[in-house]
């Protein structure tokens, strides 16, 4: 690899510990979990090779993160990129403490998930009609209807669920999407026994206001500490809301190394936040992680010349990540 130097590496972590400055209001941990693998990886035009896939999760592993998100067991007819998903996770290098989780959206894919060994399964609705429709196939109802077969298996495997609503800051069909419908939707999900809610703008078009009072709304139903927010930076917006989500108490934050993915169903979505820039965000407040950002600048580096392109990652950029 073409990496910097690692007097350049330690500089990093140096900096912005040197800088960190902690904020009334702000939680003192925030777990980070790491969708680059699956939610950045199946976005790719092209399949990227297993081995490829295997070799950014183990360096994931050793970066310091508790929790990734490896693929997902859908129909390969609808998500081709994620069509290797046992092989990756029967070739991985599973680091004790690191939970590997991977999508479900039925009963079959649970099923083949536990075959493979998986630690924890999600599943995925939407806080907006039309998104479901395009997205699953399946109104709103019916999607809460389709997981009840997989939170009864999980349940009975001890197996815990985490559940993503999609478009909870707009809509690519049908715009603003009310906060009150995202409330009820994420009820719906905790209440069936999904134990954290990751609350996804998944076009990327929310704003620090938007986001504040979209929580507000979700928190009257559902416990703050069992949601998470999931931004997509379009817009640039990202990383303030993600602050103004820890300024609500929010202590869980997905994001995608070197800021990988999109969303197929959503027409001009860009990736996800990049955990290099959120974990750099989130020393600089002196909130604890547990992430090296260093080892995390190593991952992004490694995908970004597999993917033969720079990262979106704002700090990788700034560290001289390529593609080179």
């Amino acid at each position: 690899m073409a990496l910097f130097t690692r007097i350049g590496l330690r500089r990093v972590a140096n900096f912005v510990q040197s800088q960190a400055v902690s904020l009334a209001g702000l939680p003192s941990f925030v777990k980070v979990v790491e969708v680059g693998a699956r939610d950045g990886l199946q976005n790719e035009k092209g399949l990227v090779p297993t081995p490829i896939k295997v070799g950014l999760v183990d360096l994931l592993s050793e970066s310091g993160l508790t929790h990734i998100e490896v693929t997902s067991f859908v129909s390969p007819k609808w998500i081709p990129q994620m069509a290797d998903n046992k092989e990756v996770l029967k070739n991985i290098k599973r680091k004790p403490g690191v939970v590997y989780s991977v999508l479900t959206p039925n009963l079959k894919g649970f099923k083949d998930a536990m075959a493979s060994g998986v630690d924890e399964v999600a599943v995925f609705g939407a806080a907006s009609e039309a998104f479901s429709n395009k997205n699953i196939n399946c109104s709103i109802a019916e999607s809460l209807k389709r997981f009840e077969d997989v939170m009864t298996a999980a349940k009975e495997a001890n197996v815990k669920v985490r559940g993503y609503v999609s478009c909870v800051l707009g809509c690519p069909y049908e715009g603003y999407v009310q906060p009150s419908k995202v409330a009820e939707v994420a009820k719906s999900m905790f209440e069936m026994g999904c134990y954290e809610i990751s609350l996804g703008d998944t076009i990327g078009v929310g704003t620090p206001g938007s986001m504040s009072a979209m929580l507000a709304e979700v928190s009257r139903v559902v416990p703050r500490q069992r949601l998470a927010v999931h931004c997509h930076d379009t817009y640039g917006q990202a990383v303030a809301n993600i602050f103004a989500a820890l300024m609500m108490g929010i202590q869980v934050v997905d994001s995608s190394v070197a800021g990988l993915g999109g969303c197929p169903y959503a027409k001009g979505a860009s990736g996800n936040v990049s955990t290099e820039d959120v974990v750099y965000l989130l020393h600089g407040l002196n909130i604890k992680t547990g992430i090296d950002i260093n080892k995390l600048l190593l991952a992004s580096q490694y995908i970004s010349e597999n993917l033969k392109r720079p990262p979106s990652s704002k700090v990788a950029l700034a560290k001289g990540v390529s593609h080179l």
